[in-house]
């Protein structure tokens, strides 16, 4: 598998990002809110799709 330069870049920022917070998962959390805010666009959630079916397999698509 050959290396990325993106894959790479991209990772290395979230790495510098993760430190500046000692990798704290509620800061770098809060810090990401903070520049969604900050950014002045809109973000949208949608709700959790419900899964219906009882084993995986039914939850696959697949006939039983």
């Amino acid at each position: 598998m050959s290396d990325d330069p993106i894959v790479e870049e991209v990772r290395g920022v979230r790495e510098a990002h993760a430190a500046r917070f000692d990798y704290d998962l509620q800061r770098i959390f809060e810090d990401i809110k903070r520049q969604e805010r900050e950014s002045g666009r809109q973000y949208v959630s949608f709700p959790p799709r419900r899964i219906t079916g009882s084993s995986p397999k039914d939850r696959s698509g697949e006939a039983p």
